[in-house]
């Protein structure tokens, strides 16, 4: 028997090259938080003490001086049985059918037809230049617009409508002083200044759809009302649902327009929330009162937020199971 007298050849492993360490910071994550404490806190100086505070003046009876009067549940007894405050609720509808239903279908249409029709046939310059004409009423400020407007529906001969109207034939018309023309003007102008910002986001939104769908979809004969229907909705579906909670909470706290043009006349006809709680804090100097109004209006926009928040996941949640 043989014996093999050889070297055995050790095979050295090659060991991978050791990686730097990353030197850890002293303090843990506890450091992570000095980071957030002036974001904290500006919510709690901006945010949670003026609200505290505005929800204990609800129980009070204030007039700006001295010290806070507790009268209990007498502001909230009074809020439910005041015609001028939800005459001011009722006049709300009319703001979101002014500020969310109106902009928002016509802003559907008018994205869509710059994005598929005026990009397609003219360039995408053309599109950009007539999406920022939308949106310069977005840009003006509210009172600059409010003395446009004024003096456009200016009663007698001095204003621009009624001399239109005059060359007609038609009388003069107090377009401010009477209803239903003065919500009818309120109207028209906050449809006017909203429309420009669903449009821009429907858009935005527009940008990451393929454009070879709507040509596909063309060459299979569909009009532009099927595609509208069957590839746009379906695809901007949440900046529907964002456009559509945002402009419902501007419209409810909606203050500048009726501040600068109606001030919430004729006779309250144009009276909203915030405007109300307005004259409550400042003109009346009942402060608890305005209180107790901008507290439930703070409680409504969150209500509305909720239940948006979850129809919108709950139509999410159905589209994955379909899926």
């Amino acid at each position: 028997m043989s014996v093999d007298t050889r070297p055995a050849r050790t095979q050295r492993a090659t060991l991978p090259p050791e990686q730097p360490s990353i030197p850890q910071r002293k303090g843990g994550t506890g450091a992570y938080w000095l980071y957030l404490m002036p974001g904290f806190a500006l919510l709690l100086v901006i945010v949670i003490v003026p609200l505290v505070w505005n929800v204990y003046l609800t129980f009070t009876k204030w007039r700006g001086v001295r010290s806070p009067e507790f009268i209990g549940l007498e502001n909230w007894q009074k809020l439910f049985t005041d015609e001028d405050f939800w005459t001011s609720f009722g006049n709300s509808v009319w703001m979101i059918l002014a500020m969310v239903v109106i902009p928002t279908l016509v802003g559907l249409v008018v994205a869509a037809l710059l994005f598929d029709v005026v990009g397609r046939k003219f360039g995408g310059r053309v599109g950009s230049f007539l999406r920022a004409t939308y949106y310069l009423p977005q840009i003006l400020p509210i009172a600059v617009a409010g003395i446009v407007i004024g003096w456009i529906v200016r009663p007698g001969q001095d204003g621009a409508l009624n001399q239109i109207l005059g060359w007609l034939g038609i009388p003069p018309y107090d377009w401010l002083g009477q209803m239903p023309s003065a919500l009818i003007v309120l109207m028209v102008v906050m449809v006017w200044v909203q429309i420009g910002y669903p449009v821009v986001v429907f858009m935005a939104a527009l940008q990451r759809v393929d454009p070879e769908l709507y040509e596909a979809a063309e060459l299979d004969g569909a009009n532009w009302f099927q595609r509208f229907s069957a590839i746009t909705m379906s695809i901007i579906r949440p900046e529907i649902f964002v456009v559509t909670l945002t402009c419902t909470i501007a419209a409810l706290k909606v203050f500048g327009p009726v501040y600068v043009i109606t001030r919430g006349g004729p006779a309250g006809a144009t009276l909203v929330p915030a405007y109300y709680a307005y004259q409550e804090f400042f003109t009346k100097r009942n402060v608890g009162y305005g209180a107790t109004i901008a507290t439930v209006l703070t409680i409504v926009v969150v209500i509305v937020s909720i239940v948006f928040i979850r129809v919108q996941n709950s139509i999410e949640r159905k589209e994955r199971a379909g899926l």
